[in-house]
């Protein structure tokens, strides 16, 4: 039986109320061992496979893996609490600007961009340097120029999926992270591929837009439905670049934001 939750105690309780016997009477194999994650937003529960051990033996050693796994399991909670407070004057070294740049930035937040040529290699290796301290099995593919003012960052291996998170929680906090990072100390912007999300949502959206396209060629004006976080982005860069002389703005309603289009004049 598979049972996963927060921590192993609270695993091997479970698996011993599904099985109706002793945690004592429980064969434990730990598949995987819990961690409080990165960036305070990434962490893995514990997973176990758990039967009943009908003899001594079993029994005996199904005790031992489990005084093991506590044991480990508080060891790496030590471990990991020293882990993120280092962690966490990364990230905040990397959030906050100097008290020299605040004063100076007081009336803009993004600094003048750099040449990206003459910053990529600094910024590939701090880059990689951050997730080389991540727990999850995730490698850093390539760190580039995307075009004069965007860094593209991909990003894959097994745990790409769990970067990703549910309906692509996870993937908006680290490209949230990586802009503030990049935009603060180069004055840049960031595209981040995680596996091939991005390019997914791209196709999504594309097809999607179709149906926009004819209404705009028909009406020569049109609204995109409530679109969420990276959506609103790739639609607009789209839609700007198939009508580039159309008013193409975000607008917002209690469902949502939502792209309109139409001919009014742009404002300088």
């Amino acid at each position: 039986m598979r049972i996963e939750a927060k921590n192993l105690q609270e695993a091997i309780t479970k698996a011993a109320e599904k099985l109706g016997c002793s945690v004592v009477d429980l064969k434990i194999d730990v598949v995987q061992h819990p961690s409080n994650g990165i960036f305070g937003f990434l962490k893995k529960n514990a997973i176990i496979n758990a039967s009943f051990g009908k003899d001594e033996q079993k029994i005996s050693k199904t005790k031992d893996v489990k005084e093991k796994n506590i044991k480990k399991d508080s060891s790496k909670k030590v471990e990991k609490k020293q882990q993120d407070l280092t962690k966490q004057e990364e990230l905040d070294t990397i959030k906050k600007p100097s008290r020299l740049n605040r004063t100076n930035n007081k009336k803009s937040k993004r600094k003048e961009p750099v040449n990206i040529e003459l910053v990529l290699s600094s910024i590939d290796k701090e880059i990689k340097d951050l997730f080389s301290k991540s727990i999850f099995e995730i490698e850093v593919v390539e760190i580039s120029k995307f075009d004069d003012r965007t860094i593209y960052v991909k990003l894959d291996g097994e745990d790409a999926a769990l970067l990703i998170g549910k309906e692509g929680a996870r993937y908006k906090a680290i490209s949230t992270l990586l802009y503030n990072y990049l935009s603060l100390k180069y004055g840049l912007y960031v595209r981040l591929e995680i596996s091939q999300f991005y390019e997914n949502q791209e196709k999504m959206i594309a097809n999607y837009l179709k149906d926009i396209f004819e209404k705009i060629d028909n009406n020569g004006k049109a609204q995109t439905r409530p679109l969420d976080g990276i959506l609103i982005k790739i639609a607009l860069e789209q839609l700007r670049e198939a009508y580039p002389e159309k008013y193409i703005g975000v607008r917002s309603s209690k469902n949502g934001k939502f792209i309109v289009i139409n001919d009014k004049i742009k404002k300088q």
